[in-house]
């Protein structure tokens, strides 16, 4: 089969590698569409690989059509040949076919498209990772989702509003406020004009403190937003794009108990991983089924295109996700 192989200059290719020989408990998908990821940009820089046993090539998430069955997945699960499904990886999602343990799989849908379900199991894994198993938020909780404009906010603000939250987010840039308004946050701050520090400030002052942030930008704003939480408030750390060191008024947190966890999916137990998955199809596919919660795809292009697709997200212009398409 084919997939996208990194050259020594850090360019692209499709190019072609084994073909994926199913364990026990595993099923072979062949892939309709996969989803782009900010960890596929670090691990094409070298800084990110693959968990031991996954392939090589980037790829975190893909929807397609099951077609074989180890013996062990036909008596682990109700799964089938045939059935649309969306998966999980470690990595090898950007390929034609890939080997995925049952347990990693979820349907599709009932109103979603194969583009629109391989934008779901990365970024909808992640976002209730960091809001309900980290996050413990509950309905009528202030959560600030940095980065609004990021494909994980684009799960993140909606699946919150879903399920009762209020949303401060933050955007970089001005322009970017009107493509992301669909997305229902309560208050968008666009930190070139605003200090995000003294909008939590106020927000304090006005009795409507963060409980839970999510931040993938970290950096010297990081610290001085630790002031203006609420008593037990939990600041999830998830990446570090405007930096990775910050200021910390150690007094605040153990006075206002506040707690710094970081997080990262990729590096869980597959075991854990797939009680995330379960969770989110119990608890979050009837508000996607009810058209509470959509996928948002910013751009769709072909695996062939894989490098100018990942430049999207170098550059930062995408709000939602980017989708390859695997013929």
């Amino acid at each position: 089969m084919k997939a996208i192989l990194v050259n020594d200059d850090k360019t692209l290719r499709w190019d072609n590698v084994p073909d994926p020989v199913i364990g026990d408990g595993e099923v072979l998908v062949k892939i309709a569409a996969a989803g782009i990821n900010r960890a596929d940009l670090m691990q094409r820089e070298g800084n990110y690989p693959p968990p031991p046993g996954c392939p090589q090539w980037m790829g975190l998430e893909i929807a397609g059509e099951i077609v074989k069955m180890s013996e062990g997945a036909r008596k682990a699960s109700n799964w089938k040949v045939g059935d649309k499904v969306c998966a999980l990886l470690g990595g090898g999602g950007y390929a034609e076919y890939v080997a995925v343990k049952h347990d990693m799989l979820m349907p599709v849908p009932s109103n979603c498209s194969m583009v629109e379900a391989a934008a779901i199991p990365e970024a909808y894994a992640t976002a209730y990772l960091n809001l309900f198993t980290e996050g413990k938020i509950k309905p009528g909780d202030t959560l600030l989702m940095n980065a609004g404009a990021s494909g994980l906010a684009s799960v993140v603000i909606p699946m919150a509003k879903a399920f009762g939250m209020r949303v401060i987010t933050t955007i970089h840039r001005a322009e970017k406020e009107e493509s992301i308004k669909h997305l229902g946050a309560d208050r968008i701050v666009v930190t070139t004009e605003e200090d995000i520090a003294e909008v939590l400030r106020r927000e304090l002052e006005n009795g409507h403190p963060v409980d839970v942030a999510i931040d993938c930008l970290g950096g010297e704003i990081m610290g001085k937003c630790l002031h203006f939480l609420s008593h037990g408030a939990r600041w999830i750390m998830i990446a570090s794009l405007a930096g990775t060191m910050t200021e910390i008024d150690l007094r605040n947190i153990y006075v206002r108990n506040v707690r710094v966890i970081g997080s990262t999916l990729r590096s869980r137990a597959p075991e854990v991983k797939a009680e995330i998955l379960a969770s989110v199809v119990r608890e979050v596919y009837p508000k996607i089924e009810a058209g509470l919660i959509k996928p948002t795809i910013y751009k769709v292009l072909p695996i062939k295109e894989a490098e100018a697709a990942q430049d999207i997200l170098y550059r930062g212009e995408q709000v939602g996700k980017v989708i390859l398409t695997v013929n």
